[in-house]
């Protein structure tokens, strides 16, 4: 674990966690709930985190959410939870309410047409196999490739899709094995942003991811919770604190769990500092 915020006292912050009357952790997946893999079916969660995620969700004052850029509904096969979270998926198109309510932000009708020129462009060029299909998006992987192939196919899909992205008012982002191409509209950031209007001013709150796409969620959260890189090495980031996983991200997870439950036991003990 590694500080990476010279504002941040991270002793204050789990004393803040555990006064905290409303918690919140926002989790991405990939990368950080899980291993990357060239195959994302099999991106299950770390050992240890579906048990350390049904334990949280069973913590009355702690909101469980999970950020993604996968269709939830490839997602929730993978977390294998007991209970049903909240999840935003598509990079914040898309909501799950742990209900059951499903909510989808509107689309341009006119960039999702250059979705689907970009997604035929993808099939003549014989790369579908390597593309995932998302609301509102298109997501070309080449993690697997030896250097080589995956250069050349940056090259290729970078250059085309430049092109779709300026022809049809589109975004181009890269993640952490590939590149997107997505619809204008709510991302991540907007999604933290919503998360921590309907939280209230007092609540503790941390954001815990790994790729470049969740910078977003870092730089929202700056001033109120806390950002932590979740990865096996460090980069450059907005994040407050880097830790590896998993047994780093088990421990932080199973802090903020037993400073909730310590919290929850002595509720009626006056705060004093």
């Amino acid at each position: 674990m590694k500080i990476l915020n010279p504002e941040i006292d991270l002793e204050t912050f789990y004393t803040r966690i555990y006064h905290a009357s409303k918690k919140a952790l926002l989790l991405d997946y990939d990368g950080t709930l899980s291993p990357l893999q060239a195959d994302r079916d099999k991106a299950f969660p770390y050992p240890g985190v579906p048990e350390a995620l049904d334990s949280l969700m069973q913590a009355a004052d702690i909101r469980l959410v999970i950020m993604s850029g996968r269709w939830i509904k490839d997602l929730t096969p993978l977390l294998n939870m007991a209970r049903q979270p909240e999840i935003w998926g598509s990079h914040g198109l898309e909501r799950l309410k742990p209900d059951g309510s499903y909510e989808i932000a509107s689309m341009d009708e006119t960039a999702l047409k250059g979705l689907v020129a970009a997604d035929e462009w993808i099939q003549a060029s014989g790369l579908s196999d390597r593309c995932e299909e998302k609301p509102g998006s298109l997501a070309l992987h080449w993690r697997g490739l030896d250097k080589k192939e995956a250069a050349k196919t940056r090259e290729k899909v970078e250059q085309q899709w430049s092109l779709f992205a300026e022809t049809w008012g589109l975004s181009l982002t890269e993640f952490d094995g590939g590149l997107e191409l997505r619809v204008p509209g709510r991302n991540k950031r907007d999604a933290v942003k919503e998360i921590l209007a309907e939280l209230d001013q007092n609540a503790a709150v941390a954001y815990l991811g790994d790729d470049y796409t969740d910078e977003d969620g870092f730089e929202s959260i700056k001033g109120i919770g806390i950002g932590v890189l979740v990865r096996e090495e460090l980069r450059p980031t907005a994040a407050d604190l880097w830790i590896k996983p998993p047994e780093e991200l088990i421990a932080f997870l199973s802090k903020w769990l037993s400073d909730a439950e310590r919290n929850h036991d002595c509720k009626d003990k006056p705060f004093r500092i």
